[in-house]
């Protein structure tokens, strides 16, 4: 999604912006464009292009666009098309500028009555109306900047984060947020703002997070943030440790690659600190968790995309536990009215910790009844861990490709070991628990073991490169990992993909099956795996083509004529979700590459969905 990067020093703060910019494209974009008041002339100058970050750093190398004071953007389209008019950052009347992420809802009815007040519009964005509306209330306000941002943003109905400067103040940046995260950098003698503190980390490690309704006051030689009241408030200074080396590539040729050769550390890393002698350590879920989990009767869980997958195979783990369990799409969720449970848990999930939907859901069940809160995200300082009354991180490091890939094995992970927790009371035995914590410390190895798969996938997906459709099958927790790896190859290959439990090809799917569509499917031993033998025979019937990844210990009794067969090592039962997922993303990544689709950007998507 959008993002911004913001800066007031006594430098030049167009590298700095730039380099936030840039640090930034992992969200998905479509545009780019900074602006900056010179000192030298006292002007705003502003440059925007369509496209990436590059071709901005290009046209700045020709234009001369510099100052110590500056805001920039990366666009995700929302209101109006890709294009240089519709790219931020926004002006009005050469004296003010804008940056924003989020939407206004109600940016139709302030544009009919500042274009009755004379105010022109250049562009098809919603964001084009706060511009107007701060110059506005800037005029009524004797030139004070923070007082006019104020007065504009009480008239907006919706999500924002808003970076703010003037022509006419030279020695202020003006921040804000409602329902889309900022974050103030603390430097010295300058500071900083941006949506996301990767964006900063080579110019500081100190950093203030926003709340609702906030505003900040930025100066070079300090800030001052006001809570939704306008009263002067304290926010906690964090430190993070994201540092630049997060964002190279390691030698891989795409960071989705990388990703998925990093999933047996993180996943190490998160199971780390967390077991000790074969039992799982309570206080890895905060001191207080231990008198909550007693009170537990049931989960709710609320998540998005391929976490809502994550969930979805929890839920299999919860109540085979015996613990009761829901699952459901954040956006969904905070729209209908719904039936709390007692004693029920609500757990949200996320990579990012800002995904809009979610966090709204979360909100939005601290006023129905629930028990307590719970979040699995990757982002310590994200608002989703803010705000839920338990956190229990992922530890997979940044992730910059869209498509995720180590954020969901190290989410099945998390979800692993809240579920073992929940589930030794109810009635999970201490022999048993010990018997399942012993395969979580297998996992790193047997991820290891599906990665050297990758050379056989990569001539498997030459199979894929003139296909349209393809469908995955599975059965008990193996769906929703047919489900996870459909959205891959939707994601990042353009290949219409659906996903089907494999005892529900009779009931319509099956019509589809002809030579021209792939069917896959992954065949860990369980005790599902002589029914899914049994479907399988069906496609095969009707001359579907199977591509199938096996345990090693399974015979599928398909081998030959339209059936490939790639086996993987001996996988517990217990944690073959997980293990079963590394083929599937690897199969997504071979075929983007044989369709020449950008990997790490694929079109129309963003890293972190901060609006509706």
């Amino acid at each position: 999604m959008c993002g911004i990067v913001g800066a007031i020093a006594e430098r030049n703060v167009t590298p700095i912006l730039l380099e936030g910019l840039r640090r930034l494209e992992y969200r998905g974009y479509d545009s780019a464009g900074i602006v900056t008041l010179d000192s030298r002339d006292d002007r705003l100058h502003r440059v925007r292009t369509v496209g990436k970050v590059e071709a901005l750093a290009g046209r700045l190398q020709q234009e001369a666009v510099r100052g110590p004071l500056g805001i920039a953007h990366t666009r995700w389209a929302t209101h109006g098309e890709p294009c240089e008019r519709n790219a931020h950052p926004h002006l009005s009347n050469d004296s003010v500028a804008v940056v924003h992420n989020g939407i206004i809802e109600n940016y139709q009815e302030l544009k009919t009555k500042l274009s009755a007040a004379g105010y022109r519009f250049e562009s098809d964005t919603d964001t084009e109306v706060v511009a107007h509306l701060i110059d506005q209330s800037l005029r009524k306000n004797g030139g004070d900047l923070l007082a006019a941002v104020r007065q504009a943003v009480s008239q907006l109905t919706g999500a924002y984060s808003l970076g703010v400067i003037c022509r006419e103040d030279p020695h202020r940046l003006i921040a804000t947020r409602a329902g889309s995260p900022l974050v103030l950098g603390i430097g010295i003698e300058e500071h900083f703002i941006a949506s996301d503190v990767f964006a900063l980390a080579p110019v500081t490690q100190s950093f203030v997070f926003l709340e609702e309704g906030d505003v900040a006051e930025v100066r070079r030689d300090g800030f001052i943030i006001y809570d939704r009241e306008g009263q002067p408030v304290e926010r906690p200074l964090s430190y993070s440790g994201q540092m630049g080396s997060a964002a190279g590539k390691g030698g891989y040729r795409h960071f989705m690659l990388k990703e998925i050769f990093e999933q047996p550390g993180v996943v190490a890393e998160t199971l780390e600190g967390r077991i000790h002698q074969g039992r799982l350590l309570e206080d890895s879920f905060g001191p207080d968790a231990g008198p909550l989990f007693e009170q537990v009767q049931g989960v709710h869980i609320i998540a998005c995309g391929t976490s809502y997958h994550a969930g979805l195979v929890a839920r299999y783990w919860f109540e085979s536990l015996g613990v009761p369990c829901t699952v459901e799409v954040a956006s969904e969720y905070r729209y209908r009215k719904g039936v709390t449970p007692p004693a029920t848990l609500f757990v949200s999930i996320s990579q990012s910790g800002e995904t809009a939907d979610t966090l709204a859901a979360l909100r939005t069940a601290k006023e129905r009844g629930y028990l307590s809160t719970l979040t699995i995200c990757n982002v310590a300082e994200s608002s989703l861990v803010r705000e839920s009354a338990l956190t229990l991180l992922t530890r997979a490091g940044r992730e910059i490709g869209v498509a995720s890939t180590k954020a969901f094995t190290t989410q099945l992970v998390a979800l692993r070991l809240l579920s073992l927790m929940l589930g030794r009371r109810h009635g999970l035995s201490e022999r048993d628990e010990a018997a399942l914590v012993r395969d979580l410390e297998l996992l790193p190895r047997a991820l290891e073991g599906a990665l050297e798969l990758n050379s056989g996938i990569e001539s498997l997906a030459e199979a894929f490169a003139e296909k349209h459709h393809a469908l995955f099958l599975g059965r008990g927790p193996q769906y929703p990992i047919a489900m996870e790896g459909a959205l891959k190859i939707k994601e990042i290959s353009y290949i219409h993909a659906e996903a089907y439990p494999a005892g529900e090809l009779k009931h319509g799917p099956l019509a589809l099956v002809d030579a021209d569509m792939p069917v896959i499917c992954v065949l860990p031993k369980d005790g599902l795996l002589e029914k899914v033998l049994s479907n399988l025979q069906e496609v095969r019937a009707r001359g579907g083509q199977l591509f199938l990844f096996a345990d090693k210990e399974v015979d599928t009794h398909l081998s030959g004529v339209n059936t490939q067969v790639l086996s993987l090592g001996t996988v517990p039962e217990s944690i073959a979700p997980i293990v079963f997922t590394v083929p599937l993303q690897l199969l997504a990544y071979h075929v983007a590459i044989l369709k020449g689709t950008d990997v790490d950007q694929p079109r129309n998507l963003a890293k972190s969905v901060t609006v509706e």
